[in-house]
């Protein structure tokens, strides 16, 4: 039988001796005491995430195609994408301090129109990565063409009944209740402006505001339209009631359709809740009068911006009335 070991008659060899750890299996198993705070860890998440996002900063580059979705604070720059949105903004005059291009975009008549706005305008223009406005616009459609716009100057509400007086005209306000989604602002905005209101009204919170999402649905109506914020939106109303407004609350179980409303010629503010919940109970109690869209059964409610064109369009109709 060939080689050696057991059985086959040689003796085996001896092993060296095996040599020690020097303690370092002890050492190692032992405990390494209490773990550090969260922000002393280089590891911690929050503090990787963010240096990168500072690293993104300075190089115009982002290391993931997955956009950082971080809370917006009230002083923190909107983002407008998508070419027609962005066209559209600066057609309006929107505020805007950055126009963000991207690299090797197909120049078509709306990039184009875009840059030379831009530029007469004095606005900034910058060419980054796709992957930079992906980011920019939390992952929605930019179409490599973004349009960077500073925080929202907010009114206060006593300027929207300035605004009808200066212009000699019958006040006309909206006030918008439990409405969250900032396309349904937007939305509203452009039925405001379309049927000759003063302003919007919103609350300061639970509430949309205006973010790049209501400008790019207003098609820039909001470069024209003023919106006040309310600390306390109920008192708000009660201080228009002193005024001499009347307060007019949209609601699925209003007492009085629409259309027989006998207040809407007046000064007024039209009050649109949010959908399916309707109008909160101050709110309700802060109006003159609730009034109801008929509607068929098979319809629960209207989105928010559907109904609040409705009601602007009949307010219409009975002031040229």
């Amino acid at each position: 039988m060939a080689g050696g070991g057991r059985g086959s008659g040689r003796p085996a060899k001896k092993k060296s001796p095996t040599k020690g750890t020097g303690g370092n299996v002890r050492r190692g198993l032992e405990g390494k005491g209490a773990t550090p705070p969260a922000h002393m860890r280089h590891w911690f998440k929050d503090k990787a995430r963010t240096e990168r996002i500072e690293r993104e900063d300075r190089t115009g580059r982002s290391s993931s195609r997955t956009p950082a979705r971080a809370k917006r604070g009230d002083d923190a720059p909107e983002y407008i994408g998508g070419r027609n949105p962005v066209v559209e903004a600066l057609r309006a005059g929107v505020p805007a301090s950055t126009l963000y291009v991207a690299t090797r975009i197909d120049n078509d008549d709306r990039v184009k129109e875009s840059m030379r706005i831009a530029a007469d305008r004095g606005i900034a223009m910058l060419e980054v990565g796709r992957e930079k406005l992906d980011r920019l616009t939390e992952g929605g459609i930019h179409q490599g063409l973004a349009l960077q716009i500073p925080p929202y100057d907010y009114a206060h509400p006593d300027d929207l009944v300035a605004i009808a007086q200066n212009a000699a005209e019958v006040p006309l306000i909206v006030a918008l209740d439990g409405v969250t989604d900032p396309r349904n602002l937007g939305a509203i905005a452009r039925s405001a402006t379309a049927f000759g209101a003063h302003g919007l009204l919103v609350p300061s919170r639970r509430s949309a505001g205006v973010t790049g999402g209501a400008w790019k649905t207003s098609a820039g109506t909001l470069a024209t339209l003023k919106v006040a914020r309310a600390a306390n939106l109920t008192a708000a109303l009660r201080e228009y009631r002193e005024a001499g407004l009347f307060v007019v609350g949209l609601d699925g179980e209003g007492t009085v359709e629409l259309a027989d409303a006998n207040l809407l010629d007046g000064p007024l503010v039209v009050v649109v809740g949010s959908e399916g919940k309707g109008l909160s109970r101050l709110v309700r109690e802060a109006c003159d009068l609730v009034v109801r869209i008929p509607m068929n059964a098979a319809a629960e409610s209207l989105n928010a911006g559907v109904a609040a064109g409705i009601a602007l369009y009949e307010v219409s109709r009975h002031r040229k009335r």
